[in-house]
């Protein structure tokens, strides 16, 4: 059975996938370039994965397989292509999470159920969170000690900033936006984002995430 969480979440797909019959198709082409017209889709990677949105239907499947997306996916794909401005651009200045606009009343659940899960899981792995970041397309930052940019969206990029831990003080994380973020996509879906990335680099690193990062 599912629970409340879940189908609030479900029910937040269901709206988006009928919002998006109604979109401007050629807009959003206009608007998000890295978007593809292919057969009965539009096509997009998210974290270097290929998704599908079908055009008559609305619904978001991951390429090849066609297989449902999962929720968390579908929500940060949908809120992309509902939210992004005709003005967004990206403008090359990062920012911690609590500096994008409208996120700081969310800036200590970000801390706790982001960042904190993002540093347990990869305390001691360095190396498997250095190559994690180019499993998923991206590149290696020399700051701090295994940091990593990587595309969540084309438009989107986030970077990853991983401290590992000794004896006295435990590791720690941060993570960075371009300020453009929130132009492309609504603030509270940059910590979904942020969510979706972690789970794909742990996945790639063949580690369990550990803390209690948010889940749908």
């Amino acid at each position: 059975m599912l629970n409340d969480t879940t189908n609030n979440y479900l029910k937040a797909c269901e709206n988006w996938r009928l919002k998006f019959l109604d979109m401007d198709k050629q807009q959003l082409l206009e608007k998000l370039p890295e978007i593809k017209l292919e057969a009965d889709y539009l096509t997009v990677k998210l974290y270097d994965r290929k998704f599908g949105i079908h055009h008559e239907t609305g619904k978001i499947v991951t390429i090849p397989d066609f297989q449902p997306a999962e929720i968390i996916s579908q929500l940060n794909i949908y809120t992309l292509l509902g939210f992004v401005s005709p003005q967004a651009h990206f403008q090359d200045k990062w920012v911690p999470f609590r500096e994008l606009r409208g996120a700081s009343p969310f800036a200590m659940a970000f801390e706790n159920h982001v960042l904190v899960p993002l540093a347990l899981t990869f305390t001691g792995q360095t190396e498997k969170l250095s190559q994690a970041y180019r499993a998923l397309g991206g590149s290696n930052l020399s700051h701090s000690d295994a940091g990593g940019l990587v595309n969540a969206f084309d438009c989107l990029p986030v970077k990853f900033l991983f401290w590992d831990g000794d004896d006295e003080f435990p590791a720690q994380a941060n993570i960075l936006y371009d300020v453009s973020a929130i132009d492309f996509i609504h603030v509270e879906s940059t910590v979904s984002i942020a969510m979706e990335g972690i789970e794909r680099l742990a996945a790639a690193a063949e580690l369990d995430i550990k803390g209690p990062l948010f889940k749908m």
